[in-house]
């Protein structure tokens, strides 16, 4: 019998299925695969889905997300974990349940409220219960445009109005902040980073000129989480994740993927599974 000397980062994420394979915990574990961490899944629902749109969801019941979490946390402990999808306010109290169990683990909440293709993809009561159940357990928060507007109860058309809806979430108890401005037009995009702070660091990238975006939401809140799980602060965790979406956008751009929004390019420059002595 070989002696057991090391171990993989591990990275959780609790998130709905993406059957086009684009976003959701297909994105969230492949992502993690190419940044060499192991990842393991809860599925809050199933989605029919391709690159076109989103044409059905189905919720998960909230007492098999508890039990499918208490399967992976009592097993495979995570070094971080990443929520997407939380349908409905009865998901985001179950995983709240249990996560307020395990608060030593660094937790990345990408809001999912809308899909690329416009769809909404959560119920309206569930933004409240996000707010008040899973903002606190939430080392840092990923909404775009469109979900930090919701979550703020402000429009937002500029970059002067993603300072205020920046305030507003900050008010509504998040820790850390990545307020992401990709839906805004230009050749640039402008995001806004609070950690441990009401001033934020402007983060600016070059846009990729295609439409092959689906998942990018997903994908760097994953990346993230794997960023983290690998040992960084929160503040180097989304500067690299932004490089790693930035690439994977950029080598996967000239790809035809379905008749719609095409994935990234997940695996343009994969990691083996690091390996780290045991304790």
């Amino acid at each position: 019998m070989i002696s057991k000397k090391y171990k993989y980062p591990v990275a959780l994420t609790i998130a709905g299925s993406d059957s086009g394979g684009g976003a959701g915990i297909q994105a969230d574990l492949k992502t993690f695969s190419a940044l060499g961490c192991y990842g393991t899944s809860v599925i809050t629902a199933l989605t029919a889905q391709n690159t076109l749109g989103v044409t059905g969801i189905h919720s998960i019941p909230p007492d098999f997300v508890k039990e499918q979490l208490r399967a992976v946390l009592t097993d495979i402990r995570p070094q971080a974990i990443k929520i997407g999808m939380v349908h409905t306010p009865e998901l985001a109290t179950a995983i709240a349940e249990v996560l307020t169990e395990y608060k030593n683990i660094p937790v990345v909440l990408d809001p999912v409220m809308v899909a690329t293709s416009g769809a909404r993809l959560i119920e309206e009561s569930a933004t409240n219960r996000i707010i008040s159940e899973l903002f606190p357990l939430a080392t840092i928060i990923t909404p775009n445009l469109d979900e930090a507007a919701l979550l703020a109860n402000l429009p937002i058309s500029g970059v002067e109005d993603m300072y205020e809806a920046g305030k507003a979430i900050l008010r509504e108890g998040a820790k850390g902040l990545l307020l992401k401005g990709g839906h805004l037009p230009g050749e640039q995009i402008t995001s806004l980073l609070y950690i441990n702070s009401s001033e934020p660091k402007v983060l600016v990238s070059q846009k990729v000129a295609t439409d092959n975006t689906h998942g990018s939401g997903c994908t760097l809140s994953s990346a993230i989480a794997a960023f983290i799980a690998r040992g960084e602060t929160a503040e180097t965790a989304v500067e690299l994740a932004g490089e790693y979406v930035y690439n994977a956008i950029l080598h996967g751009a000239d790809v035809a993927t379905g008749k719609g929004f095409g994935p990234l390019n997940h695996f343009y420059n994969p990691e083996k599974l690091i390996k780290n002595e045991m304790e």
